[in-house]
């Protein structure tokens, strides 16, 4: 098994289990009412700041107060269109389907529930053949999801940067840190966490733990909604060891117990599940360094320090043309390819080959 040091020293009577990834992320819109300062945007240029911009050269920020962390460097070459659901759309899921043996479709922004044909979307990508989830950061689920349950929806993960306002507007564009606004987006992710759980919707909220000031955005989680409302900690790369550092106190804290370690084939995302003394079961999601063998060797960002995902799976993108494009890296955007040529490409054999190879390695 790989090393990290979030698996060093949990005894080897925790089982261990092995998927295979066959997920594809696609980013349904670009809009969003947050201007969150980490925000990657699944690498693809804020569509407000260009929208007049069929081609570079592009404008990396704008009166939108949003960004794209890793615009200025990852040779991003389109702006993200909204995706509508026809026979296009439904045609470059059935390819990547078929290519790959992908069964489940992650929904992404922007803010997928600020798309107006999300439930019509949901559908068509479940009648394709996909499980069906949305990452969302609430701020218009009381609306849309209903709608979207209906169509066929499965889960959504709930994005959490702040559990009151000051902690929310900290993390904002300086333009748009009003505590009343942050107010209204911390209301309106409570409100959706609720209606979520109250539609039997398979519910999680997803929190980034910088360091230990960030832990007690976890208890009060867990204090304030009932176990059907899972809680998935993630750690933070870019603050390395300090994140590290805070979960394992949040976990001590806890008192939890490790019950069972998810690795998983092809991705460079793993989890551990612990249980809690009450009986509530709390993940926490880290990072593996796992690169693409040919694709990222020699690339400038392989290495220990500018390589912030490794290999994290596919993305699926819409572009003004209405063209549809697959990524594999949100840092390398000039890696994207159109469906028709990323189908019958080494780079979709390469893939292909790392998850089967991936696969025999972690359950040797």
């Amino acid at each position: 098994m790989f090393q990290h040091r979030a698996l060093q020293g949990l005894s080897s009577a925790v089982p261990v289990r092995v998927s295979t990834d066959r997920t594809l992320r696609i980013k349904v819109i670009d809009s969003c009412g947050m201007t969150c300062t980490f925000c990657h945007n699944e690498g693809t240029l804020v569509s407000a700041d260009n929208h007049a911009r069929p081609a570079g050269p592009f404008t990396p920020a704008g009166r939108s107060g949003r960004v794209s962390i890793y615009l200025a460097t990852n040779g991003a070459r389109f702006v993200a269109a909204p995706i509508r659901a026809d026979d296009s759309f439904r045609s470059a899921l059935e390819r990547l389907r078929d290519a790959l043996d992908l069964d489940e479709a992650h929904l992404t922004g922007g803010e997928p529930t600020l798309h107006p044909e999300l439930a019509r979307i949901v559908a068509l990508t479940g009648n394709t053949g996909f499980a069906v989830s949305v990452t969302s950061n609430g701020e218009n689920g009381e609306r849309i999801l209903p709608g979207c349950v209906q169509a066929g929806l499965q889960r959504v993960n709930f994005s959490v940067f702040g559990t009151d306002p000051e902690e929310l507007a900290q993390v904002q564009n300086a333009k748009f840190r009003r505590a009343s606004l942050a107010a209204a987006k911390i209301e309106a992710l409570n409100t959706s966490l609720r209606v979520s759980l109250d539609l039997g919707l398979r519910t999680c909220a997803n929190v980034v733990l910088p360091d230990r000031t960030h832990i007690p955005r976890v208890h009060q989680l867990l204090e304030t909604y009932s176990p059907r409302l899972s809680v998935r900690v993630l750690s933070s790369l870019a603050d390395g060891d300090a994140s590290l550092d805070a979960i394992d106190t949040l976990l001590d804290e806890l008192g939890a117990e490790p019950e069972e370690v998810h690795l998983i084939a092809g991705s460079s995302g793993f989890r551990i599940a612990y249980r809690l003394p009450n009986g509530r079961r709390l993940m926490v999601k880290h990072i593996r360094p796992l690169r693409l063998p040919s694709t990222c060797t020699g690339c400038r960002f392989n290495n220990d320090v500018d390589c912030q995902e490794g290999y994290y799976g596919l993305r699926l993108y819409r572009d003004p043309a209405s063209a549809f494009h697959v990524g594999v890296c949100i840092q390398r955007m000039d890696l994207c390819l159109p469906v028709e040529e990323f189908v019958g490409s080494g780079l979709c054999d390469e893939i292909k080959k790392l998850r089967e190879q991936e696969f025999h390695d972690l359950t040797a």
